[in-house]
């Protein structure tokens, strides 16, 4: 277990993180795109689109510990019986890139700070919105990913009611798997289990999927 500046406990070893996947398979970080049928990626921090204004991962993946990618799964299942999917914009994030996150933002209700990391970081937590499973096209909901205002908080009401709809369907059925909102970001959810699991600040290459 490693230390940074803020002595927080961090796995930076592949090494150490296969060790603890070999003593608990739960621990073990899954590709979603194999383990949810139908999902959709778009994984804003491969690319440009998004805060920092510049690729942030190596690769558009999405990750999240065995447990949280199950009960992801059963939201997309449900979520199939209204003929609508997920899409992902976030999952695993390496703790190297949540610093990154806090040092442009700076606002603790926007960014985990690095004193403290994010369930991103224990891959525990997902951001999601909402496609169209015939077509897989988004369906409107309140903001854009990662669009800091007002809007994004999950009491905001001056919206059309379509979007209204949209984001209590999404609520509803990752309500229902167990993951809990984050109020001021529509799209974030964490799963409730995160405790339980250590902070990694490992690349996609060393996690090695």
């Amino acid at each position: 277990m490693s230390r940074n500046p803020y002595n927080l406990p961090l796995i930076c070893s592949g090494e150490e993180y296969r060790a603890r996947v070999a003593a608990d398979p739960d621990q073990q970080l899954v590709d979603l795109a194999k383990q949810v049928p139908g999902l959709v990626l778009d994984v804003r921090y491969a690319t440009a689109d998004n805060l920092a204004g510049r690729s942030l991962y190596t690769r558009a993946q999405a990750l999240l510990r065995r447990p949280v990618a199950v009960a992801l799964a059963r939201v997309q299942e449900s979520l199939a019986l209204f003929g609508v999917g997920l899409c992902v914009y976030d999952a695993y994030r390496p703790y190297h890139v949540t610093r990154a996150f806090y040092e442009l933002i700076g606002d603790e209700d926007f960014a985990a700070p690095p004193w403290r990391g994010s369930r991103h970081n224990r891959g525990c937590s997902v951001d999601v919105g909402l496609v169209q499973l015939s077509t897989g096209q988004p369906l409107p909901l309140p903001t854009a990913f990662d669009e800091l205002t007002p809007a994004a908080h999950v009491r905001y009401l001056d919206l059309p009611g379509h979007v209204l709809f949209n984001r209590s369907l999404l609520l509803a059925a990752m309500h229902l798997q167990g993951f809990r909102n984050y109020p001021a970001e529509w799209w974030h959810f964490d799963h409730p289990r995160w405790p339980e699991f250590d902070l990694l600040d490992l690349s996609f290459e060393e996690v090695g999927l």
